[in-house]
């Protein structure tokens, strides 16, 4: 039984450094689902819901809501199936996040660096997948 399923779902508190195992991807800016327990909201970015709409108030990418998971998925590691939900199952190195916080519900907004591509919402925001949304993205540099 997966370590997700045994954890309680925990908000990382905002500032905190924290490890994540990349289990699940739901969409390109999270939730993404760590084998520790969190599931992240990707800082500083916005990208379009699954059904390819943009929720109210959020900014509004171009990018295809499906080609931008399948961005973020291929940024953290490697697809190896399906949920029961219809989460994409990753497979990829523990990457290192910090927390900016609750991100609602039961999700920490986190800035992840992945051994594999770097800093996430630089690389989604690079790639054109997400949007870069100035009002969470403060004074984050990318590098």
């Amino acid at each position: 039984m997966s370590a997700l399923l045994l954890l309680a779902v925990v908000i990382v508190p905002n500032g905190e450094t924290f490890t994540c195992t990349p289990e699940a991807v739901w969409d390109g800016d999270g939730p993404v689902w760590c084998e520790e327990g969190p599931r992240i909201r990707i800082a500083g970015i916005a990208a379009r819901e699954l059904d390819g709409s943009c929720s109210d108030g959020h900014l509004c990418p171009a990018a295809d809501a499906m080609v931008a998971r399948d961005a973020l998925v291929d940024l953290i590691g490697r697809p190896v199936g399906t949920g029961r939900h219809g989460h994409v199952l990753v497979a990829g190195p523990a990457m290192r996040c910090v927390s900016t916080g609750s991100a609602g519900g039961d999700r920490t907004g986190a800035w992840c660096i992945s051994p594999r591509s770097g800093d996430l919402s630089c690389a989604m925001v690079r790639g054109g997948w997400a949007a870069r949304w100035d009002r969470y993205w403060g004074k984050h540099e990318c590098r």
